[in-house]
């Protein structure tokens, strides 16, 4: 079914992005991959494209649009290439909207040039040992100092962890914390006792840099306050459908990227004398998954139509997030199989998509959180 949610500048946007990613991710994505970490150059490079800050007022150097349908082209072509280690969708998607909506003019002037030039690379920590979608069990703390705070506390499998020079520190700023003692504090590269502790070891995406972070006594201004004093409960709960949203834009390209590749395979590919795709379980097994990802095609289509036009709502993002990472994941499983021994072997794009995508249903939260939201908005 052809798209309809497209308009010619977003395909002309489309070509820019594989352009880019020829260019300058492409030929150097092995290499990041070893080395666990894209090169910094990469993000210059991609803000110098007008890649990044797409949401941005171009009064700061972004591109200044709210459509959504942007970041759906960017997302669905890093999947394609299969390049998830440079992490534009949660620069620009995730933390994007945290400054753009709730830092002040004097936040903006100093953070948003760089956001969108790729000089200023971010990250947002929530997650600690201890404590993941539950934000009741966050320990890391800040005490009021009058005209600073002093943070202390860990998180862990924070992405772009190493890399990234501000990090939104989500803190308990009331002795109880919860949903009405937690703030987003924002902790810059060299400020005194942060530290980064380890690069993880993931099963994939390696060229994305996911990282312990460490807090001493680090002395936050008062001015790096973002938002509301005590209101990141409401701040978080404000961004999470677009999050949701960009994880399943990203899941759904994946499913259907693999399914064409998959099905060149088998046209190709001969057993028994034949190709695999004369044989009818190989025909069955093609056409149920082309029939799951046209149907949810459809559905993420209208949600990010209705995201551009600022009415998707929670409820329907958690539906998009789940059904999409589990689509990718039964997919990519399927899609593997298929490929039988060559399916194992990391040089074949099936491979590395089935270690680099299957995160997708637990990071953003996880499917079971995603029930859990739908489920409570139907039943009370």
């Amino acid at each position: 079914m052809k798209r309809q949610i497209f308009a010619p500048e977003h395909d002309a946007f489309r070509e820019t992005v594989r352009a880019f990613l020829a260019r300058e991710v492409l030929p150097h994505y092995e290499q990041w991959e070893k080395d666990g970490i894209v090169s910094r150059d990469a993000w210059r490079a991609a803000g110098k494209q007008g890649l990044l800050g797409l949401a941005v007022p171009e009064e700061f150097g972004g591109g200044g649009t709210s459509d959504f349908r942007y970041s759906a082209v960017l997302a669905e072509e890093f999947t394609r290439a299969g390049a998830p280690g440079i992490a534009l969708g949660l620069h620009n998607d995730i933390i994007g909207p945290y400054l753009t909506s709730l830092a002040t003019e004097e936040q903006k002037r100093r953070w948003l040039p760089g956001f969108c030039d790729g000089s200023l690379i971010t990250a947002i920590a929530m997650t600690e040992p201890g404590a993941g979608s539950d934000l009741q069990g966050i320990r890391t703390h800040a005490e009021d100092r009058g005209d600073h705070w002093v943070l202390n506390g860990s998180k862990t499998f924070i992405s772009n962890g190493i890399l990234a020079d501000l990090v939104i520190v989500v803190a308990k700023t009331t002795p109880e914390g919860g949903a009405h003692g937690l703030s987003l504090l924002v902790v810059e590269r060299g400020m005194d006792g942060f530290e980064r502790g380890r690069n993880l070891d993931k099963i994939g995406q390696k060229a994305q840099d996911t990282a312990e972070l460490f807090f001493h006594d680090v002395r936050v201004p008062r001015e790096n306050l973002l938002g509301e004093l005590n209101g990141a409960f409401v701040h978080l709960m404000t961004n999470l459908a677009q999050e949701r949203l960009s994880i399943a834009v990203s899941a759904i390209a994946a499913a259907e990227h693999l399914l064409e590749i998959t099905t060149d395979y088998v046209k190709e590919r001969e057993a028994f004398g034949r190709p695999l795709a004369t044989k009818q379980h190989i025909r069955f097994e093609i056409a149920e998954m082309a029939t799951e990802c046209a149907v949810t095609r459809a559905f993420l289509d209208r949600c990010i139509e209705d995201h551009a036009n600022g009415t998707l709502d929670a409820v329907h993002a958690s539906m998009a997030k789940w059904w999409a990472t589990e689509l990718q994941k039964r997919v990519t499983d399927r899609c593997l199989q298929l490929h039988g021994g060559y399916g194992y072997m990391t040089e074949y794009p099936v491979a590395r998509a089935f270690t680099d995508g299957r995160i997708q249903t637990i990071y953003g939260g996880t499917t079971e959180i995603m029930k859990e939201i739908i489920g409570r908005s139907l039943l009370g």
